[in-house]
């Protein structure tokens, strides 16, 4: 089973951009933990981080042809603006998971709405660095149910 783990804006300075938001854990650190716990559950991940929403979209794209079997994801702010990212991922009808460090519920008003969100499987949001990891073992049992 392969997972692709996209990482959207700003999410390359996670570890030094407001850590009393985001915390003190790297993107390097995230992705490890990430690739860890995949090989736990008899999983991969392949992890991409871009600061253009194009770019995600392409990659989004490319899961659905690139034998991926679903996509873990936090868009960052395009979260709450990118409708082509919303589309893509439901064009791809490959199961996703959208994450995100800090809980966006009890954040600014704008960041309340998750239009990829919407779209996704499911949203796991406001558990610092293990958002990630919850989303991914969430992940992965939707696309391999237990008996």
């Amino acid at each position: 089973m392969r997972v692709l783990v996209l990482h959207g804006p700003n999410l390359n300075l996670l570890g030094t951009r407001e850590p009393e938001i985001y915390g003190r854990t790297t993107l390097a650190e995230i992705n490890k933990a990430l690739g860890v716990l995949a090989g736990e559950l008899s999983a991969s991940v392949d992890c991409r981080q871009s600061n253009h929403e194009g770019v995600l979209v392409d990659w989004v794209q490319e899961c659905a042809n690139g034998g991926f079997d679903g996509l873990l994801f936090n868009f960052g702010a395009l979260t709450h603006t990118s409708l082509a990212l919303a589309d893509a991922i439901r064009a791809t009808a490959v199961p996703a998971v959208e994450v995100h460090v800090s809980n966006i519920h009890a954040r600014e008003a704008f960041r309340r709405v998750t239009h990829t969100g919407e779209v996704a499987v499911g949203v796991v949001t406001g558990f610092g660095p293990e958002s990630y990891l919850l989303g991914l073992r969430g992940l992965i049992a939707r696309i391999r149910p237990t008996n």
